[in-house]
């Protein structure tokens, strides 16, 4: 159990920090680090002025590791995301000027404003955590994490990203607006500077890599392995979806189940687990048809359908 402290320990000193600047918003800030745990990525769906970007910061911050702001617009090219070759005439030869990507934690706002082109340029980067410039592939730094945000209310003029695309990211999260006591708290906090200003680290955020290890050690029992394999090859012969989730979605909460676990002590994963972390690893995935959007369904509430009605078999024959 001592391997699964140190994940306790290390996860609660980054949420307790980062907790300083988004204030009641533990949950958000706990699934951010699970993402982080299992080396994922992370759609921030969500208005503006949430905190999306100091959720991003405040992570960096607190693990003390790098990190770049890339703001998406349509003339964004997808050398200004890698990196280009640029001719040295005194060497007289290319030099390679590293893009943004080459960071521990990369935000890319408002990434559906981006064109697809550019949208692209994200793709290796997140799925091999390498870029490939002119023939010449490069190594991402360990660890490199993605947070991408996007409103899901401002849609003029912004390119909605393709299933291929959606289905790299590990988790999709809402951080939602705050309680009033909550948001009173944030004013008070922000009446002299804004409190990212005053975020130190504390952790080493090179110690991710470490921890990979015993989280992916945590037991996933047979039966639990059924459980999520029902759950996902419900999605894809449900009558309201047009696309379920691929095998990179039962990973993911497979993967994700075993970080939730360690970051909450245990050695172990449960039900609870894989229900809790279902909406946020598989509804990205999903495609709701056009006649059941009309009828009011939408992916959330056909998985919540879906997970009311799959049952656990504690009693299947090994």
């Amino acid at each position: 159990m001592g391997s699964i402290q140190l994940v306790v320990d290390f996860a609660k000193r980054v949420a307790d920090n980062v907790e300083t600047v988004i204030v009641g918003k533990r949950k958000s800030i706990e699934l951010a680090i699970v993402a982080m745990l299992v080396q994922g990525h992370i759609l921030i769906e969500d208005v503006p002025g949430i905190g999306k970007t100091m959720l991003a910061r405040a992570l960096a911050a607190s693990l003390g590791i790098d990190f770049n702001r890339l703001q998406c617009t349509p003339d964004l090219m997808p050398n200004d995301i890698t990196g280009v070759n640029i001719f040295n005439q005194q060497s007289g030869s290319f030099e390679f000027r590293q893009g943004p990507v080459f960071v521990n934690v990369l935000l890319a706002d408002e990434i559906n404003r981006a064109t697809p082109r550019a949208q692209a340029a994200l793709l290796e980067a997140m799925q091999e955590q390498q870029v490939t410039i002119d023939g010449i592939t490069y190594r991402l730094p360990v660890p490199f994490l993605v947070l991408a945000t996007q409103n899901p209310v401002e849609l003029e003029g912004t390119f909605p990203l393709p299933e291929a695309q959606l289905d790299r990211f590990l988790m999709r999260i809402s951080m939602g607006y705050p309680q009033r006591e909550e948001e009173i708290q944030i004013l008070r906090n922000l009446r002299k500077q804004h409190p990212i200003e005053s975020v130190r680290q504390v952790v080493d955020g090179l110690e991710l890599v470490s921890l990979h290890e015993p989280v992916s050690n945590v037991y996933v029992d047979e039966t639990l392995e059924h459980y999520i394999m029902s759950i996902v090859e419900a999605t894809r012969t449900h009558a309201d979806l047009a696309l379920g989730a691929s095998p990179r979605g039962s990973l993911a909460l497979y993967k994700c189940g075993q970080a939730l676990a360690a970051l909450h002590g245990r050695d172990y994963v449960t039900p609870d687990d894989v229900k809790l972390l279902a909406p946020y690893t598989l509804c990205h995935r999903l495609i709701i048809k056009p006649e059941s959007q009309l009828r009011g369904h939408s992916p959330e509430s056909v998985l919540r359908n879906i997970i009311t009605q799959t049952e656990l078999h504690l009693d299947r024959e090994r």
